[in-house]
């Protein structure tokens, strides 16, 4: 910050000196103050003197914090002349900034004058005051904490008195410490202060908006004493001395000489190497004596050790942790107990496997360098003759044939476990029944069982890959002691998807019982593939499909079902669902001629996989199947106009628009108003000769007619009456006889409808005219 109020300060100098010389005394701007808390009003004014003649009359005055130019500026005119313009600025939020004030010179705005402006906080007080005594220096340290930041140039003061009472009373006062720059601790040297006497320390903070103080500290020097720490070391190994016992450590060090007047008292601390263990800590360590036992460590374990001292009954401080020495502890004879399994090959059964886990009878077993299997002969008194000496968990040896036990022991270089006796029997406990294993999670088993009767020792489970290939080499084994279990949580190497083969053998005193085996999958993994579609026949609708199902995998969920998928060029979709034992499918329902998408997903319990795509496209109807299609189509389109027909004639509703019914005349009214009493009259036709009509019947309307058809141009019926002539036929009447319900039907559409009746069956003809000229008289009455 004042870097850059300097850089402000400089530029505006450089431009002063550039205005012309009329322009440097015109202006001067005044604040009401040039500190003020940070956020508070402040009030500026700017007056231009009487004597800039070359100004204008009325100039305008213009105000700029920083590169901004600031509103709300009042001008007048005093009474001697001058033009004066106040600002205030409500709220001051830079912490450092220069207010100018301008006026507008040509094309460019000139500052006549400028003032710089700080805003920030008064001094908080400092806190967490404490010194202490650097007898190495010989001064008095104190440190604080001088609180947040201001935002203003701070002073800081380390102010201090001596005084023989309690610090309530002033005596001579001691020269001021003050710290560097940015320090918030100071020093006072020893030739300012007296030993064993008071005084009194306080901090002082000042700057532009005010001065606070801490609280003040009474002390006396020596009682703030901060030591250096001691140098640390092992002891050297004497001839007399007795070797450490197992798990300690022989410590000594050297004080610092320039306390060692002054009594002291160290406390030591402590951590292993290998992981991340916390410090332990040891003391107070004896006043006196110089060198320490430490015990109650690991055997065989590298140590972190550290010590520091404090002024001691008096008070004082205490000194930083000396550097770090390490060291190693002796070790001590492995206190273990060796759990042993063993087998014999079936080519060789002399050949013995053995297998141990060492399991810690203590918190601090000891360190464990190799194994040891040896047996003692029967006939050699104190002979013991080793058969495998080795670092690893089990080893494979030849048993004498009059060996029936051997010995095994940890060692190392501090001596050996007691011995664990491994005897070979044969099988003759009970076997264990209902042994099943399931899988708990991909990385475990739970194998259970029900133990026999009487209740075992306890049990040796073995597991391992269960495929042809695994070794029993690669087995892992565990022994449970608990003879009542009925199940154990298998969780070492075990891997998902691995099928897994579990031995559970039951132990009795001094034999065992048979093995017993089962297999489990750790977990199933879903099909690594799908089998492969392939077309076996295709039609225009169809298409039939077949595969062949993939061999069962090791570690594979066996099949649930098939689902197949096919997709036709429209992009619809369809499927099926089909059993794990199925080959084949044939696709219903296809389009001719079009192309389709299939695949085949195979599905377990685990997941499932989807085969390759298989595109095909149906086959192209014949020209002669088309000729077979159009030819039932128009034998379709027949029998349906033929059935439309039969329906329109057959149906009274729509017969009668096109056929008007013909009334009946012996179901008529005519009898009702017919007289009883008919005039028989007997004429001959002209020119006819005989017979005559023996017998006709007319009934006389109450008003004559004349039909549409009546006809007076006939030649041959000239002279007939006017009925008669029209019915007149012409011909031979049995020629005439052949179609009589033609000629009929003839006349009875050519009529109009009129309310008359025709009774041709009443017209009796006796016998035929010779001629063949027949005359019909229609006998009409109007109804």
């Amino acid at each position: 910050m004042a870097r850059l109020g300097t850089c402000s300060l400089t530029w505006a100098a450089v431009i002063i000196l550039l205005l012309p010389g009329s322009l440097e005394e015109c202006g001067h701007i005044s604040v009401s103050a040039p500190i003020v808390h940070l956020g508070d009003p402040i009030t500026a004014s700017c007056i231009i003197k009487q004597n800039c003649s070359h100004l204008d009359p009325e100039p305008q005055i213009l105000w700029r914090l920083g590169a901004e130019l600031q509103p709300g500026g009042r001008q007048q005119r005093l009474s001697d002349g001058t033009q004066e313009s106040i600002i205030t600025l409500p709220h001051l939020n830079h912490t450092q900034a220069f207010l100018s004030c301008c006026l507008n010179w040509g094309n460019s705005l000139q500052i006549l004058d400028q003032v710089e402006l700080r805003a920030g906080y008064p001094p908080a007080i400092p806190h967490n005051l404490s010194c202490l005594m650097n007898l190495t220096t010989s001064s008095l340290i104190c440190q604080w904490e001088p609180g947040p930041e201001t935002h203003l140039p701070t002073s800081f003061t380390l102010k201090s008195f001596k005084s023989r009472g309690n610090c309530q009373t002033q005596g001579d006062s001691i020269l001021d410490c003050v710290p560097k720059d940015g320090q918030s601790h100071c020093s006072i040297p020893r030739r300012h202060l007296l030993l064993y006497q008071n005084m009194g320390i306080w901090v002082q903070a000042e700057n532009a908006l005010g001065t606070s103080t801490s609280p003040q500290l009474c002390l006396d020097p020596m009682d703030v004493v901060k030591l250096e720490p001691p140098m640390l070391r092992t002891m050297d190994p004497s001839p007399e001395a007795a070797p450490p016992q197992a798990g300690c450590l022989q410590l000594c060090w050297e004080p610092w000489q320039p306390g060692l007047h002054i009594n002291q008292k160290c406390e030591l601390r402590h951590k292993p190497q290998r992981g991340e263990a916390s410090w332990a800590l040891v003391g107070p360590l004896p006043l006196e004596a110089l060198q320490y036992e430490l015990c109650g460590l690991l055997p065989a374990t590298a140590y972190t050790l550290q010590i520091r001292c404090i002024r001691w009954p008096l008070p004082g401080h205490w000194s930083d942790w000396s550097p770090s020495l390490e060291l190693r502890t002796t070790e001590q004879a492995p206190t273990v107990r060796l759990d042993t399994w063993w087998r014999q090959r079936q080519l060789d059964p002399r050949t013995v496997q053995l297998f141990w886990k060492p399991v810690p009878l203590e918190e601090d077993s000891g360190r464990i360098q190799g194994y040891v299997v040896s047996w003692r002969p029967s006939g050699q008194a104190g002979a013991i003759l080793p058969l495998c000496n080795t670092t690893e968990l089990g080893c494979t040896f030849h048993l004498p044939s009059e060996a029936q036990e051997v010995a095994l022991v940890a060692y190392n270089s501090a001596g050996t476990s007691r011995p664990t006796p491994v005897v070979f029997s044969e099988s003759r406990g009970p076997a264990l029944t209902r042994l099943h294993a399931m899988a708990r999670d991909p990385h475990s088993l739970w194998v259970g069982w029900e133990p026999p009767s009487p209740w075992p020792q306890g049990y040796v489970i073995e597991w391992g890959l269960g495929s042809p290939s695994a070794s029993n080499s690669n087995k892992t084994w565990r022994m449970e002691q608990n003879g009542r279990a009925t199940g154990f949580l298998l969780k070492e190497n075990i891997r998902p998807f691995q099928l897994y083969e579990i031995t559970v053998t039951p132990l009795y005193q001094d034999t065992m019982g048979p093995s017993q085996h089962v297999y489990a999958y750790s977990q199933e993994m879903a099909p690594s593939h799908a089998p492969e579609l392939h077309l076996k026949h295709i039609g225009k609708t169809w298409a039939q499909l077949e595969w062949v199902p993939e061999p069962p995998e090791l570690g594979k969920s066996p099949l649930t079902h098939y689902t197949i998928f096919w997709t036709n060029a429209q992009n619809q979709s369809f499927s099926a669902i089909l059993n794990a034992s199925s080959r084949g499918f044939v696709l219903h329902g296809l389009e001719p001629a079009s192309l389709y998408h299939i695949h085949l997903m195979a599905a377990s319990q685990a997941g499932a996989t989807n085969s390759t795509v298989l595109t095909l496209m149906t086959l192209t109807p014949e020209g002669s199947e088309l000729h077979i299609i159009l030819g039932l189509f128009s034998l379709l389109l027949l029998l349906t106009c033929l059935c439309g027909t039969a329906w329109l004639c057959c149906s009274p509703s729509r017969k009668n628009p096109l056929w008007p019914s013909v009334p009946d005349p012996a179901h008529s009214s005519l009898g009702s108003w017919v007289p009883t009493v008919m005039e028989e009259d007997a004429f001959q036709l002209p020119g006819l000769g005989t017979p005559p009509i023996t017998k006709l019947t007319v009934l006389e309307e109450d008003e004559k007619k004349p039909v549409p058809w009546e006809s007076h141009n006939s030649s041959e019926t000239c002279g007939l009456p006017t009925l008669v002539q029209t019915y007149v036929l012409q011909g031979d009447p049995r020629a005439a006889s052949t179609q009589p319900q033609s000629q009929s039907g003839t006349s009875d559409q050519a009529g109009p409808p009129r309310r008359s009746a025709y009774f041709k069956d009443q017209i009796m003809l006796h016998p035929a005219p010779p001629n063949g000229l027949l005359c019909l008289f229609p006998i009409t009455s109007v109804l």
